[in-house]
């Protein structure tokens, strides 16, 4: 079979979608991945063919924005960019590759070009999550910012919110949705978030039910399979001067507030900070090394790029921002998390592990080198966080969790 996967957005959206075509090539299917060219090398060294959809420049631009990590304003900036402008480019680069009765496309959360294929042609679809705040529950619900979701909310007020968030989420894409649709002569779609922008055929959710329990109102065809947790760790060793600072001391505590932020400045200036006081050691994670102090004490480390199922496991614990994929390492690695949600996905993710006793939430406003250090000391001084985090670690099966996802995808095939 053939398998044509889109990955829109960062590292975070990118990497689960190339492990996944990996495991795919590994089983005998032929595997396209479309996304943008800022991650050609990764997806052609793991052995996949590579499209590009926009540029390496448009990337580095919404990398660099200023909007990109406001609650509010950056998910609509992410919707305008994804959703409307990209829209019919992608729409064109999935027709072109399309052969019918051979192809299953795998469709990115943003990806709505292939669900108007599948539409018009019947293309097989999955669509892919790899975080539950999609999934929206009136049983329990997710977390999102700007809205009251709590389990004290009644459930009237929570389908009044999402009724809401849809007019918002039409006012800004439907009607690029619905030109390219009376194009290709079908009807027009209406809340496009609320049913029609899931797979009739196939919702893969790449997390295990004990991240986020099924809920009886989400889609019928939901599948959950489990964590990806692909990082390039089969590429990319440990740099030797990465290794001869673990060796040099006691466990590190890693910060990594997103593989996309480039104005954390006030973020690592807090790590630096609460390492200090602590009189721990630390390692900064970024690739845009601008925003670190000008200097760092020799305890400190930076690492542009380090693949964390390799440097989490001798680590201390994790502060990080809440993305699903950092977050799955740090539950893999057994570490204590502090999780700073910003935007997104990230304050549903960070509920979710702080429910599983293995993190604290420290919002934006609070996070100081103080709250840091306080939050730290009193997570790697708790025994019972340590039994929690050895528990959750223990649940993880990534072989498993791969097949799963990959049988579920052949299904379509009729596989």
């Amino acid at each position: 079979m053939k398998f044509l996967i889109t990955a829109l957005g960062s590292y975070g959206d990118v990497f689960p979608m190339v492990g996944l075509g990996a495991a795919l090539c590994g089983r005998g299917h032929q595997v396209v991945l479309v996304t943008n060219p800022h991650f050609q090398a990764i997806v052609e060294a793991a052995g996949i063919e590579f499209l590009p959809l926009g540029t390496a420049e448009e990337y580095d631009e919404l990398a660099h924005h200023p909007d990109l990590w406001h609650p509010m304003r950056g998910p609509i900036m992410v919707l305008r960019k994804s959703f409307k402008n990209g829209l019919r480019e992608l729409y064109d680069i999935v027709s072109a590759n399309v052969t019918q009765g051979e192809t299953i496309l795998v469709a990115h959360c943003l990806d709505l070009a292939s669900r108007i294929h599948h539409d018009k042609f019947g293309t097989p679809l999955a669509s892919v999550h790899f975080a539950p705040v999609a999934l929206r529950s009136f049983h329990q619900s997710p977390q999102m910012f700007g809205m009251l979701m709590q389990s004290w909310v009644p459930s009237t007020l929570r389908k009044f919110q999402f009724w809401l968030a849809d007019k918002m989420v039409d006012h800004l894409v439907a009607g690029e949705v619905n030109a390219l649709r009376g194009k290709l002569g079908l009807p027009p779609v209406r809340r496009v978030m609320h049913e029609w922008y899931f797979s009739p055929q196939l919702v893969l959710g790449m997390f295990p039910a004990w991240f986020a329990p099924p809920q009886p109102d989400w889609p019928p065809q939901t599948r959950l399979t489990g964590f990806p947790l692909w990082d390039q760790s089969v590429q990319e060793n440990l740099q030797p001067d990465v290794e001869e600072f673990l060796q040099s001391g006691s466990p590190p505590i890693v910060f990594a507030p997103g593989s996309a932020m480039t104005r954390g400045e006030k973020i690592f200036a807090a790590a630096v900070d609460a390492c200090q006081r602590l009189d721990r050691r630390g390692i900064l994670l970024t690739r845009y090394p601008e925003q670190l102090p000008a200097t760092l004490p020799e305890s400190i480390k930076h690492c542009h790029f380090v693949p964390m199922s390799r440097l989490l496991p001798r680590c201390a614990a994790l502060v990080q921002h809440g993305g699903i994929g950092t977050s799955a390492q740090g539950l893999a690695a057994g570490l204590p998390q502090i999780v700073m949600p910003m935007a997104y996905d990230q304050l549903d993710n960070a509920t979710r592990l702080k429910n599983l006793d293995v993190a604290e939430i420290l919002r934006p406003k609070r996070f100081t080198g103080a709250n840091l250090a306080a939050g730290l000391d009193r997570l790697l001084g708790n025994s019972y966080v340590t039994k929690q985090c050895q528990h959750w670690a223990q649940q993880f099966d990534l072989p498993a969790a791969m097949n799963a996802s990959c049988t579920e995808l052949e299904s379509l095939g009729g596989a």
